[in-house]
C-alpha cells in the first residue's frame, strides 16, 4: 500500500516553526504508514457496532484458541500470563498520586499559558499527565500551543523558569491560607519531583493541522505520539529514564498491537532503545474489559499499568447498550465506582494488573479521577475534601497504587492518604484470578436499583449544554455544576473535561429512545413515577435549562459565548439526543462545529453528519475548516 501524502495547514510550518521542526516531521511521516491501519481498525469498531445493534448481540470475551489481532499471541496464552511485560520504572515505582491537565490555555501568549505547566510540575504531584486529548481544548492552535509549552518546559527554557518562580509564589500563599504552611520549599528542586506523562489523543480522531494530501483526515494519535517523542524522548529518558505515554479510548487488544507496532516504528525512526516508551492504558471502554490480559499482552515490554476512569467507561456502557431497549441507566450522580458494573469493572482490572507475566512482572493500577476543586463555602469545601479523601481511601484499600486529581489544588488534600500507608506501590496484591464465564460477562453490565428522576435529566442537559459550550470556546477542561446551583457555594464546582459531556448525552438519549421510567414524582412538571422521558418534556427541560444558562452570570457562562457558541452546543445537544441514529461520540459533533458560529451552517453540518452515520456508520472526523483561518470564540 503506498505511503500516504501529507500536508499541514496554511502557514502553520512556519509559524510553529519550532514544533514542525524538520525532525520532527520526518518521525511523523516515518509513522504515516501505519494510518490505513488505523482507519481500517476505525472501520472494524464501526462495523462491530453496527453488528451489535442489528443482531442484539452482547460483547463477549475472545476465543480461548484465537490469536490476538496483529500478534502471534494465543488468547488463552495472554490470560496465563505466558507473555513478557515490562518491569516497572523507576519513575513510576511511587505514583500515589498523578495531576492531569493541558498545558495551555485558550487565546493566551506563550508566557500566560506556560504558567499552566508550572502549576503542574510544582504541584508535588508524583506523575503529572500533560493533556492532549480530553482535557486540551483544540481551537485554533492549542494542539501545538500544548507541544510548545510542555517541551519548553522539559528542555528548562528561561520562559518556563521565570514563570515556575512567580507560580510558586502564588501557590505557597494560596497554601498558607488552606494548611497554614507553604508547600514549595525550593521551587528549581521541586521541579524536578514529578513524572512527566503525556496523554495523545485516541485512535478515533484525526489531527486539525495535518491530513493527508487527498483530503483525508490523518491521525491525531501519530501526530501527537510522534511530535511529543521526538522533541522530548530523549530529554525525558535523561532525566527520568522512560518516556511514558497514556493511551486512551482503546477498545481491543489488536487496537493495542497497532500501537505497539507504532511506537516500536517510532523508536527505531528516533534511535532510541527498544521499549523505553512505557505506556498506561486508560480503561475507557467496556469491550476493553473483556481483553484486559489479553491488551497487557499486546503492549508487552511497555505495558506499566491500567486506569479505571468513570465518566468515559459509563458512555461506553451506555453507548455499547444502545441497541437494548430494557438497558436503563439511572441518575449519573448514581453510577458511582461501587455502582454494579462499575464495580465488577474495577475488580477486573485489579485482578488484571496482579497477574504476572511469566517473568512474575505485575502492572500498576492508578484509581480514578478526583474532580473537586477546593473553592466555595466553608461547610461546602469541607464536605467536597471529605468526600475526595474517602473517595481515594476506597481506592487504596481496594488494591490501587494511586489516583488522579484534576486541580493541582487537590494534591496535598489527598495525597496524605497513601503517604499514611507508605509502600510505594501494591504490585502484586493477591487477589483471585480473573474467570471467563457467562457470569462475568453479565457482570460486566450489571444495573442495580436507582433513582431515575427529572431532576437527574435536568442535570444532564444543564452540564451537556455547559460543556459544549466551553469546548466551543476551547476549555475542554472546565470548571462546571448544574445551573440550578449556581450562586450556591455550598455545591463545588467540579472539573470536567469531554468525558462528561460524552456520558450526559448517552444517558439521555438512552432515556427517550428506550422510554426509560421515572422512579419519582416531578411536581414541577408534573411527571408522575412510571412516566417516561418524552420528545415534548425533553423540549421543555431543553428549553428551561438553556434559558437558565442566559441568564447566567458571566462567571458561570461567559456572555461573550451566549450569542455565538452556546446556540451552537444546545442545536448539537437537541440533535444528537433527539435523532433516531444513536451517535457514538458527542467530540465528534463538537470537533465538527468548533470556531464556527453560524448556525446554519452548524444544523447542515450535523444533519450532514447524522445522515452519513446512518447511511454506512461513517464518521466524518477530518477538519472540513481546514485550510481557512480558526474563527475565535
Amino acid at each position: 500500500m503506498e505511503e500516504p501524502t501529507l500536508e499541514i495547514e496554511l502557514n502553520l510550518e512556519s509559524r510553529y516553526a519550532d514544533v514542525y521542526t524538520p525532525a520532527a516531521l520526518g518521525a511523523v511521516r516515518a509513522l504515516a504508514r501505519f494510518d490505513d491501519d488505523r482507519k481500517a481498525l476505525m472501520a472494524a469498531r464501526m462495523a462491530r457496532r453496527r453488528q451489535r445493534q442489528e443482531s442484539g448481540t452482547r460483547i463477549g470475551f475472545l476465543d480461548p484458541e484465537a490469536k490476538i489481532g496483529r500478534t502471534d499471541i494465543v488468547v488463552k496464552d495472554a490470560r496465563a500470563g505466558r507473555f513478557e511485560g515490562s518491569e516497572i520504572p523507576e519513575c513510576l515505582q511511587r505514583q500515589w498520586i498523578q495531576g492531569t491537565g493541558p498545558g495551555t490555555r485558550p487565546r493566551a501568549t506563550t508566557e500566560q499559558a506556560i504558567r499552566n505547566v508550572a502549576y503542574a510540575l510544582l504541584s508535588g504531584a508524583d506523575g503529572w499527565m500533560f493533556d492532549g486529548e480530553d482535557a486540551l481544548g483544540q481551537l485554533s492552535t492549542m494542539s501545538l500551543d500544548n507541544l510548545r509549552n510542555i517541551t519548553l518546559a522539559i528542555h528548562g527554557d528561561p520562559l518556563f523558569l521565570r514563570a515556575a518562580e512567580s507560580v510558586a509564589r502564588e501557590m505557597n500563599t494560596w497554601a498558607q491560607g488552606f494548611f497554614g504552611r507553604e508547600i514549595i520549599a525550593d521551587y528549581a528542586k521541586q521541579l524536578d519531583f514529578t513524572t512527566i506523562i503525556y496523554r495523545a489523543r485516541g485512535l478515533h480522531l484525526d489531527d486539525r493541522h495535518i491530513r493527508r494530501s487527498d483530503g483525508a483526515g490523518f491521525s491525531a494519535s501519530i501526530v501527537d505520539a510522534a511530535l511529543f517523542v521526538a522533541h522530548n524522548g530523549a530529554r525525558l529518558i535523561e532525566r527520568q529514564g522512560a518516556v511514558v505515554l497514556y493511551l486512551p479510548k482503546i477498545q481491543t487488544a489488536e487496537e493495542a498491537a497497532l500501537w505497539n507496532e507504532l511506537l516500536t516504528a517510532l523508536e527505531a525512526h528516533l534511535g532510541l532503545p527498544a521499549n523505553i516508551i512505557k505506556t498506561y492504558v486508560l480503561v475507557e471502554q467496556l469491550e476493553a474489559s473483556y481483553q484486559l490480559m489479553e491488551l497487557r499482552a499486546a503492549l508487552g515490554k511497555r505495558f506499566v499499568g491500567y486506569n479505571t476512569g468513570r465518566w468515559d467507561y459509563i458512555n461506553s456502557v451506555s453507548e455499547a447498550m444502545s441497541w437494548d431497549g430494557s438497558f436503563h441507566n439511572p441518575n449519573i450522580d448514581a453510577i458511582t465506582m461501587t455502582y454494579g458494573y462499575m464495580r465488577n469493572y474495577e475488580d477486573r482490572v485489579r485482578r488484571a494488573v496482579n497477574t504476572p507475566d511469566v517473568n512474575g512482572n505485575c502492572a500498576l493500577w492508578q484509581g480514578g479521577m478526583e474532580p473537586n476543586i477546593p473553592v466555595g463555602s466553608e461547610a461546602g469545601v469541607q464536605a467536597g475534601m471529605k468526600k475526595a479523601k474517602a473517595g481515594g481511601a476506597r481506592e487504596q484499600q481496594a488494591g490501587a497504587s494511586g489516583k488522579w486529581v484534576a486541580h493541582w489544588k487537590m494534591v496535598h488534600i489527598v495525597r496524605p492518604v497513601w503517604e499514611s500507608v507508605g509502600a510505594a506501590n501494591q504490585l502484586g496484591r493477591d487477589f483471585p484470578p480473573l474467570e471467563y464465564g457467562q457470569a462475568e460477562a453479565d457482570a460486566l453490565i450489571q444495573l442495580e436499583p436507582a433513582p431515575r428522576t427529572v431532576m437527574g435529566a435536568r442535570d444532564l442537559l444543564s452540564v451537556a449544554l455547559q460543556y459544549g459550550n466551553a469546548f466551543g470556546r476551547g476549555f475542554q477542561a472546565a470548571a462546571l455544576k448544574p445551573a440550578d446551583f449556581f450562586g450556591d457555594d455550598d455545591v463545588l464546582y467540579l472539573m470536567e473535561d469531554a468525558a462528561t459531556g460524552e456520558i450526559r448525552l448517552s444517558i439521555l438519549w438512552e432515556w427517550l429512545h428506550k422510554r426509560a421510567a421515572f422512579t419519582e414524582d416531578d411536581a414541577e412538571t408534573g411527571v408522575k413515577a412510571g412516566d417516561t422521558l418524552t420528545e415534548a418534556l425533553f423540549a421543555r427541560l431543553l428549553d428551561e435549562e438553556y434559558a437558565k444558562l442566559q441568564r447566567a452570570s458571566n462567571r458561570d457562562v461567559h456572555d461573550d459565548s451566549k450569542q455565538t457558541t452556546l446556540p451552537v452546543a444546545r442545536e448539537i445537544v437537541r440533535s444528537y439526543v433527539t435523532s433516531e441514529v444513536k451517535t457514538p461520540w458527542y467530540i465528534d459533533l463538537l470537533n465538527l462545529n468548533l470556531g464556527l458560529h453560524d448556525l446554519e451552517e452548524a444544523r447542515r453540518r450535523i444533519a450532514e453528519y447524522l445522515a452519513a452515520l446512518e447511511r454506512d456508520g461513517t464518521r466524518i472526523t477530518n477538519n472540513l475548516d481546514f485550510g481557512r483561518a480558526d474563527a475565535e470564540a
